[in-house]
């Protein structure tokens, strides 16, 4: 298991990754890896089986940046670059900077000897403020 959290405001244009700066929980493997200060987290399928499962929980407060247009925004985790849209996360607010809360999870398979990068993506068609971001990825088969 791994965890990286980005805690302090951070500003993500549209279609760019939230970047996760700091590592409470390392993993002890090679199966997960990360740069702090990255968006990208790598996942490698070692194992003898077929495939390698796992669990990526991602949770955060956004907001629309300053100068943004008030209005729908979302994120959505993303498999090598691609939001997955059954992760899209979308929250309305009235007004610059007033923080919504989202949360998703998502398992996903990585087959033996291949590895797949994750992220979390800037969905929205404007700037957002990314605040309090923690993705925890777990292998759990």
């Amino acid at each position: 298991m791994a965890e990286y959290t980005a805690n302090a405001v951070q500003t993500v244009q549209a279609n760019r990754n939230i970047l996760f700066t700091d590592t409470p929980i390392c993993n002890k493997n090679n199966s997960i890896t990360h740069r702090e200060g990255s968006g990208l987290i790598s996942l490698r399928g070692i194992t003898n089986q077929c495939r390698a499962r796992f669990k990526i929980t991602f949770g955060g407060n956004i907001a629309i940046a300053e100068d943004g247009t008030a209005g729908p925004i979302s994120v959505a985790i993303a498999i090598n670059g691609e939001p997955i849209a059954s992760t899209t996360m979308i929250v309305t607010p009235d007004a610059v900077s007033e923080y919504f809360n989202v949360n998703r999870s998502l398992y996903l398979d990585i087959p033996c000897g291949c590895c797949s990068q994750i992220s979390v993506t800037n969905t929205s068609a404007q700037d957002i403020d990314v605040q309090h971001a923690s993705i925890i990825v777990e292998r759990v088969a």
